[in-house]
């Protein structure tokens, strides 16, 4: 087990990353859980600026406690994420004390176990992995926290029940129904809207663009938050969006975005998106 000082210093190093210094809950949230129960054993793959991939003992754990990218699935490009995106999707989601969240695409519920610290013993994350083996993993990973539900489904599936935040870790060429439905007012949803990688494995280069999305009396605001790289969705995922996401993406302009039309009409020419019932918007949320 690591010392909890390294936690500390990396939970504080993330945040400033993240430009979330001064979050103390989230602090607190990522110097509680120890990223090296979550990787698998013997040893482990990670990213660097000079190489896809490159293998280091298990055995010393303090080498993880930095901004790097840690294999799950090498083949499919599935990995343990970059600490300080999930920072500053976190610090922006904002999960609360006692909220539902709902983590689709938890890999090994390495940041499951940082959520479930944020909404605490009276909350609940409800974590969904298509992978069976992966869900495995994430079961016994978590196992010692009550407030934790491990589900292996389809993402596109869940929630099925009223829901405080939805955090997603795979690129989709559209939101899920459900992922909308059932956000409660004032909910908020957090994913990578993105396409198939043009290249092989976590390599191929950036492919989505993170949105936040959040459920108001009125209609959905929406803020593009930047460029990222995440694996596509597995399961067939045949949809009309994808070229026409593509072109979006190639156009930029993303910035701009304001809303999400929700099976409501919205005017194509105010548009960064316009795809059949859903569009992302320039215009600010309406009922």
């Amino acid at each position: 087990m690591t010392p909890p000082q390294l936690r500390r210093v990396y939970a504080r190093q993330m945040l400033a990353l993240a430009d979330a210094l001064g979050d103390g809950r989230l602090e607190d949230a990522f110097a509680a859980v120890p990223r090296e129960r979550f990787l698998g054993t013997d040893t482990w793959r990670i990213m660097t600026p000079w190489s896809p991939y490159v293998t280091v003992p298990s055995s010393e754990p303090v080498l993880i406690y930095q901004d790097i990218v840690v294999a799950l699935d090498e083949a499919r490009g599935v990995n343990n994420g970059s600490p300080s995106l999930h920072a500053r999707w976190m610090h922006l989601a904002a999960p609360r004390a006692d909220e539902t969240v709902v983590h689709v695409g938890c890999g090994g519920g390495y940041y499951t176990a940082i959520l479930a610290e944020l909404v605490g013993a009276g909350g609940r994350v409800i974590a969904i992995e298509y992978d069976g083996g992966r869900a495995e993993s994430a079961a016994r990973n978590l196992q010692d926290r009550p407030n934790v539900s491990v589900i292996s489904g389809d993402g596109y599936a869940w929630p099925q029940e009223p829901a405080d935040v939805v955090y997603v870790n795979f690129a989709v060429p559209q939101p899920a129904a459900a992922w909308i439905d059932k956000l409660r007012i004032g909910g908020r949803l957090i994913f990578p809207l993105g396409v198939p990688r043009e290249g092989p494995g976590a390599a191929a280069g950036l492919n989505a663009l993170a949105l936040l999305v959040t459920r108001r009396e009125a209609g959905y605001a929406a803020t593009g938050l930047a460029p990222v790289s995440f694996v596509y969705a597995d399961g067939k995922r045949e949809n009309a969006s994808v070229d026409l996401l593509r072109r979006s993406l190639a156009r930029g302009g993303w910035q701009d975005i304001r809303s999400l039309r929700w099976k409501t009409p919205a005017d194509a020419h105010r548009c960064w998106l316009h795809s059949g019932d859903w569009a992302l918007s320039f215009d600010e949320p309406t009922g």
